[in-house]
């Protein structure tokens, strides 16, 4: 699968993203955030620092999702039964995403206390 066309490369990461899409509902809520916020920005019109702040962290956030499924994917795989390394490693990946999701959420409050009408 190296060295392909760039237009299969891009397919496979589009199947990546459709596939976590239909089987986590993490990422569901995590996309349904993102366009929440995407409304909110489209209504408020910011100063682009927080177009850049904002949607910078909602893609971590989304990436960090997509490499949390991938990794749980692959330890289920490559160990079906429950061992203390894999539940560690499954649980720090979560935590990945726990940790930008809250730094995202923050990012947001500071939006909101910032540019809100008093």
């Amino acid at each position: 699968m190296k060295n392909q066309p760039f237009y299969r490369r891009l397919g496979f990461a589009w199947h990546g993203i459709v596939s976590a899409f239909q089987s986590e509902a993490s990422f569901r809520q995590q996309v349904l955030m993102a366009c929440m916020l995407l409304a909110i920005l489209i209504w408020r019109n910011p100063p682009a620092v927080w177009w850049a702040i904002l949607l910078t962290n909602c893609f971590l956030v989304l990436a960090a999702e997509l490499f949390n499924t991938a990794l749980e994917h692959t330890l289920d795989h490559l160990s079906p039964e429950i061992h203390p390394s894999v539940k560690l490693a499954k649980d720090c990946s979560a935590a990945a995403v726990l940790v930008l999701s809250m730094g995202a959420l923050l990012s947001f409050a500071a939006f909101v206390y910032s540019t809100w009408p008093v």
